[in-house]
């Protein structure tokens, strides 16, 4: 693939725009991290050659100075909030997060729950936390936020927050996603700080919208596209246009809620110059990295393309309102961005209507598009990523990659043991014979190499995916959409 970013240059870039900030303070600052420490795979979309886990790697380069704070919020573990890109829970992917940054080497410190109202989810992960020895705190809702600034900045307010015990310079708190009280954490903390004595800085590390991109640069738009379900909108600065007389781009959030941010920034610290705008809050130098603009902005169409089918399928099953869905198009509409621009939507329905079955597209990264159908022995994404796999092995098409003798097992077990009606082969089945296979096969073991080839390429299906599905695919890292259409009638497993 095309390479549009330097991932070297922005790694050596952001840890030095940090250090820079820390040292404007008393060597202390609370870093709000927003995005995905590990697999960011929208930034991988839409920034060709931004490396999933470039911002651990990053935080490896100072890690001899940083601790991390996890934050999440007590409504999330409640209602279950799922991860969409890994179809897990936020606090999953917490505990999944906690022992990837350990295993690294990287400085845990603790896990705040936020909101907390009596939820017994929360309870529940909080006692979990706790009995693997991980320190949790609780927080409330802060009294008086957000128009009483006085009681705010208090002992009422964030002083009724338990103070976390922080030893490293930088303190990373960061979160499963968006809303999980980042900035309050990091607030309540200043506040503890300074009643201590010790003049203690805050930031904001977001990678979108990209500041010093133009507003509707696609890179931007892709941000909005993603977003559309919490109503982001990216917008000039105003307060950094008229301080500075520099354009620059945030996004509304940030953007309405700055003058309490400073007001109670100021009132924690008696500064009231620290920052003039949302932006002078920011630390990312993702937009100095970019070496081919072109090539971000053509990946960035297509990613607001894959937003669009997403959010189509997921009004489909009852995921998300219309309102997200019209979004999205209106954004399409603006920047004169056609699903037809996806051209692996055309084969998969091309084969699906030629054949009568549900139907995948695959586009290899050489350009050639392989498809897959639906049959009686396995599922169109399991056909589709056999063929895939063939033929970036050079293997023939009619050759069969899957010994009877192996599949007879499987589909017994499935049958006759797990109880299953309809007895046809996901892609997980196809892919556990495959490897089986490869162990006698130099053939299947081949094209068992070739999957790791996969990742990166652009999929379509002719209809919505079964989770089973799904959750390899992700795994395997194809970038796959579907049609907002049922492969069949039956209720379960979509």
């Amino acid at each position: 693939m095309k390479k549009g970013f330097d991932n070297d240059l922005y790694i050596r870039l952001q840890g030095e725009k940090i250090l820079e900030r820390i040292k404007k303070f008393d060597n202390k600052l609370y870093l709000e991290f927003g995005g995905k420490l590990f697999d960011d795979m929208h930034a991988t979309r839409v920034l060709p050659g931004f490396e999933a886990d470039a911002k651990c790697k990053m935080l490896l380069t100072l890690k001899d100075q940083s601790e991390i704070i996890f934050v999440i919020s007590a409504a999330d573990l409640e209602r279950n909030k799922i991860r969409a890109d890994f179809g897990i829970p936020y606090g999953t992917d917490v505990l999944r997060l906690i022992d990837k940054l350990r295993g690294l080497g990287l400085n845990m410190n603790s896990v705040v729950v936020t909101q907390y109202l009596g939820q017994p989810a929360a309870d529940k992960f909080v006692n979990k936390l706790e009995r693997h020895g991980l320190k949790t705190y609780i927080h409330r809702k802060t009294k008086g936020y957000p128009t009483e600034v006085d009681v705010i900045v208090s002992d009422e307010g964030y002083g009724a927050n338990p103070y976390i015990e922080t030893k490293k310079p930088l303190v990373v708190v960061t979160a499963p996603g968006p809303g999980s009280g980042k900035l309050a954490t990091c607030l309540s903390q200043l506040y503890h700080e300074y009643k201590r004595g010790v003049r203690a800085g805050y930031a904001k590390f977001e990678t979108f919208p990209i500041w010093n991109l133009p507003l509707r640069h696609p890179v931007n738009v892709a941000y909005e596209a993603a977003t559309a379900d919490l109503g982001d909108i990216n917008m000039i600065d105003p307060y950094h246009l008229e301080t500075y007389g520099q354009t620059t781009v945030n996004y509304n959030r940030d953007i309405e809620c700055f003058p309490i941010v400073k007001s109670i920034l100021t009132k924690i610290t008696g500064d009231d110059s620290l920052y003039h705008s949302p932006t002078d809050m920011g630390v990312n130098m993702a937009g100095f990295a970019i070496v081919d603009d072109e090539i971000c902005r053509a990946a960035a169409r297509q990613e607001i393309i894959r937003r669009y089918y997403k959010a189509a399928c997921d009004y489909k099953t009852g995921n998300c309102g219309q309102d997200t869905v019209e979004r999205i198009l209106l954004l399409m509409n603006q920047n004169k961005i056609s699903q037809e621009e996806r051209s692996v939507v055309r084969h998969a329905l091309e084969k699906a209507e030629k054949t009568g079955s549900s139907a995948v597209a695959v586009e290899l990264s050489d350009g050639r598009t392989v498809t897959g159908r639906s049959s009686k022995l396995m599922s169109a994404c399991s056909s589709a990523v056999l063929n895939a796999v063939k033929a970036l092995s050079n293997i023939d098409d009619e050759m069969l990659l899957l010994s009877p003798i192996i599949l007879a097992p499987i589909i017994r077990l499935k049958k006759e043991v797990l109880g299953e009606d309809k007895v046809k082969l996901s892609l997980g089945d196809v892919l556990t014979a495959l490897s089986i296979c490869a162990a006698t096969n130099p053939i299947a073991e081949k094209a068992l190499d070739m999957l790791v080839s996969l990742r990166g390429c652009e999929a379509h299906a002719s209809c919505i995916l079964p989770e089973s599905d799904m959750s390899v695919v992700r795994k395997l890292g194809i970038n796959l959409t579907c049609e907002p259409e049922f492969g069949s009638k039956d209720l379960y497993g979509f």
